[in-house]
């Protein structure tokens, strides 16, 4: 018997999740654990795998929209089977509870049309398919595409099927060019804001970093650190390292260094849980990775435990599945310290908003070459300046700076990592 199927909630935090792609396709074979499709929830983007057995018969949401858990998005059921009386409950917002009570006007006007159509026979007519607010539905590629070349959806005439707008109608879109067939000319001196819908990560971004900033009392303490020690250790190894193909990074032995100041100081490593302080056995490092809608934390599990190697591996993965979009809910959550490396982008010095319920967060600035003195004489040297963003719920401004002396040791002397 054909079946309703609602958006799964994907992760606790997920209040909603947008359909990034569908996998399979109206009328596919479906079994117990196929991927459907992929949807983009505050985390990540995860699988939506199927809980059913049975043929594909209906998709209700294009790829592209963004809804909340259980709302109507398929109808699994067997071949050739009837589904106009479930397409009609969708349509009419009758679901019932445990799919969703809350039907988008987008799943609604797709439903139907297709009732319609199975209502009366009429001529093919070309529509562009368009959302609840109007925007024509496309993919998110031609999205893109279309927001950097300027280019008004609407104002698109779509080839796909029913009128819909692909990569192709983008690509051929002449735009507004000027009487000598130059470059599109510009409608006025002035243009509008160019609008974009945030992603569900961004707005959980937003609202989680809002919650830190107003919630917990940050205090900030900075050193400089003589970084030219760790540098030339990190060419050492790099040259042992060379000829099996792999290296290190400046901040795979920062991750090592701040992991092992934790454990002598683990004050450091806690969380303010309430009425609670948790004083963490482990040291899980979150590291901040930049993606489009913003910023992600994979986390080094047990990087006090593992070496330099081990930590660059880890680091070089997780930052690429993070880009992809391929992380799972475990490898982002848990962790107990963050750290937060804006050098490469030539930043020297920054405070950082604490990730909750962490502690606190390591900024790290860039490599400045800079005259100093040594034995009362001037000479080149290499400095960073590391500040640590602390809870002085839970961290006091003195086992915070017991914890920066303790870290600054260990970059000035990368050989005390051993002991």
């Amino acid at each position: 018997m054909a079946k309703i199927i609602g958006l799964p909630k994907l992760s606790p935090t997920m209040e909603e999740g947008t359909l990034v792609a569908w996998i399979k396709s109206e009328g596919d074979e479906v079994e117990v654990d196929d991927l459907l499709a992929e949807v983009e929830t505050d985390k990540a983007t995860m699988e939506f795998r199927s809980f059913d057995r049975g043929v594909l018969l209906k998709i209700l949401v294009p790829a592209g929209e963004t809804l909340e858990p259980d709302v109507p998005v398929a109808i699994i059921g067997k071949a050739g089977e009837d589904i106009s009386e479930l397409l009609a409950e969708v349509a009419a917002g009758a679901v019932s509870a445990a799919v969703s009570a809350a039907v988008p006007a987008a799943v609604s006007a797709a439903v139907s049309e297709t009732v319609s159509a199975a209502a009366a026979v009429s001529a093919p007519v070309s529509v562009p398919e368009s959302g609840s607010e109007g925007r024509v539905l496309s993919s998110p590629l031609v999205r893109r595409l279309a927001r950097e070349r300027s280019i008004d959806l609407h104002t698109v005439q779509g080839s796909g099927p029913r009128g819909r707008v692909v990569k192709r109608d983008i690509e051929a879109f002449p735009g507004e060019r000027d009487a000598s067939g130059g470059a599109p000319a510009l409608r006025g001196e002035r243009l509008p804001a160019r609008v974009v819908k945030a992603s569900s990560m961004r707005r959980t971004i937003a609202r989680r970093l809002t919650e830190s900033t107003q919630t917990t009392p940050h205090y900030y303490l900075t050193i400089d650190v003589d970084i030219a020690p760790l540098v030339d250790a990190r060419r050492a190894m790099n040259a042992e390292l060379e000829a099996a193909g792999k290296k290190v990074s400046l901040n795979d032995l920062i991750i090592k260094a701040a992991a092992i100041a934790l454990r002598r100081v683990p004050e450091v490593n806690s969380s303010w849980m309430g009425k609670e302080i948790h004083y963490h056995q482990v040291v899980d490092i979150s590291i901040a990775v930049a993606v489009d809608e913003g910023l992600m934390t994979p986390v080094i599990r047990d990087a006090d435990r593992k070496g330099v190697m081990q930590i660059a591996e880890e680091v070089r993965d997780l930052a690429a599945r993070a880009r992809d979009k391929k992380l799972q809910l475990e490898d982002m959550t848990n962790g107990t310290f963050s750290i937060s490396n804006l050098g490469m982008f030539g930043i020297e010095e920054f405070t950082a908003v604490i990730n909750p319920p962490e502690g606190a967060i390591l900024a790290v600035g860039t490599i400045r070459n800079e005259p100093v003195v040594e034995d009362g004489a001037i000479v080149p040297g290499k400095r960073m300046r590391f500040t640590m963003s602390s809870d002085h719920r839970v961290i006091d401004g003195a086992t915070g700076a017991k914890f920066m002396a303790a870290l600054k040791t260990l970059l000035e002397a990368p050989s005390t990592m051993l002991l």
